[in-house]
């Protein structure tokens, strides 16, 4: 027997449509109160997520582009625009495919695509915190945009996780405009706030823990021009932060003449480690001279010569970059004579600047990386998303 369509369903009677009478009645009034500021930049980027478990893409694809967040990469042709597939860092599509991301997951891809992204749950924000969040996004013509996580049945919807941005806010009637991503199932509708907060609040089968609303502000810092750190295997985060401490302690079960020796160790655990530092194909001309410029200064550290020396498993620019952002815990095993080799080779006071920006973009991916195993996360949108 056939699955039933996921084609236009009508709303469950406490959501009102877009398009319906009372929805315009409501957009009317919360455009006369200064509601819909941030509803203008997100429907001119409006788009219909582009597989079933990227409703967590297809929003930060909205509010990356609503934003004016310059990927630095080229979407088709000449064009620079982000789409799904160039939200490939964090977490490889294949996992997003298969699993959808969690609200920490989402973060991550944030701030790693040019977004700083604020994250706040039920568990420890009130009703009238989201109400505040809510109405200061939707205000603002700029930033932040809001981004909320909840659970669709307890909104009377089919499916369970989603994700999807806040597109304005009545204060009057205390309803919120939902710009639904997954538009062939439900219209953008709108929500009496409590209603979404309430449907924040569900514990997610996968972590125990609610869901809830990130607030996407465009960071003054690019990302990273060529190189990106990505979770790879089926473990997840968590084989992530265990393969660290896995390094940590096969550096502190060795007796170490020197550098090289921490360094050959270092190397025998980097096969196994679920992690790549990959570098991107540079796609815009005018960026050649500062990758060049990058590359020479990477190439140009004495850490890097000592890497290509003794021939890691990774290419040499791969891991210079990765021992210049690795957690300080990764060389707590060390002996006094290495330690007193490495220190200044990664001071960051001594790097090149181009060297020195782009291994705080890789430090930042690790830590968020690790972060997400440390604590449960927040939602997981579930595979169909239906």
């Amino acid at each position: 027997m056939n699955a039933p369509s996921l084609y236009r369903r009508p709303l469950p009677p406490q959501l009102v449509a877009f398009a319906s009478p009372e929805g315009r009645a409501l957009f009317d009034a919360a455009r006369a109160a200064g509601g819909l500021e941030s509803f203008f930049p997100l429907i001119e980027q409006f788009h219909t997520q582009a597989d079933p478990a990227f409703c967590g893409l297809g929003t930060l694809v909205v509010a990356l582009n609503a934003l004016g967040v310059d990927p630095g990469r080229l979407w088709k042709g000449p064009w620079r625009w982000f789409s799904e597939e160039l939200l490939d860092c964090c977490s490889p599509l294949e996992r997003v495919r298969a699993q959808g991301i969690t609200l920490d997951e989402f973060a991550c891809l944030a701030r790693c695509n040019g977004a700083s992204a604020d994250v706040y749950r039920p568990d420890a924000f009130g009703l009238t915190d989201f109400r505040a969040a809510v109405a200061a996004a939707a205000r603002a013509s700029v930033d932040p945009a809001l981004v909320v996580s909840y659970d669709r049945g307890s909104l009377g919807q089919t499916g369970s996780g989603h994700f999807s941005p806040i597109g304005g806010y009545d204060p009057a009637s205390d309803h919120v405009l939902v710009l639904d991503v997954a538009r062939f199932k439900y219209p953008p509708h709108w929500v009496a706030l409590p209603a979404l907060y309430a449907a924040t609040q569900p514990a997610d089968p996968a972590t125990g823990r609610p869901r809830g609303w990130v607030a996407l502000r465009r960071h003054s810092r690019p990302p990273s021009l060529l190189f990106t750190a990505r979770c790879l295997g089926d473990g997840g985060f968590e084989a992530l932060v265990a393969a660290l401490d896995d390094l940590a302690a096969a550096l502190a079960r060795v007796s170490f003449a020197g550098l090289d020796d921490a360094l050959r160790a270092l190397f025998s655990v980097l096969p196994g480690l679920p992690l790549t530092i990959e570098r991107r194909p540079l796609a815009l001309s005018e960026q050649t001279g500062a990758a060049e410029a990058l590359l020479a200064a990477l190439r140009g550290l004495p850490l890097h010569a000592r890497v290509a020396a003794l021939g890691p498993p990774w290419p040499s620019d791969a891991v210079t970059l990765l021992l210049l952002a690795l957690p300080a815990r990764a060389w707590s095993g060390l002996g006094a004579d290495a330690r007193a080799e490495l220190s200044p080779l990664l001071d960051p006071d001594r790097l090149p600047p181009p060297v020195r920006v782009e291994a705080d973009h890789v430090r930042r991916q690790l830590a968020d990386l690790c972060a997400l195993a440390r604590g449960p996360a927040c939602d997981r949108c579930e595979p169909g998303c239906d």
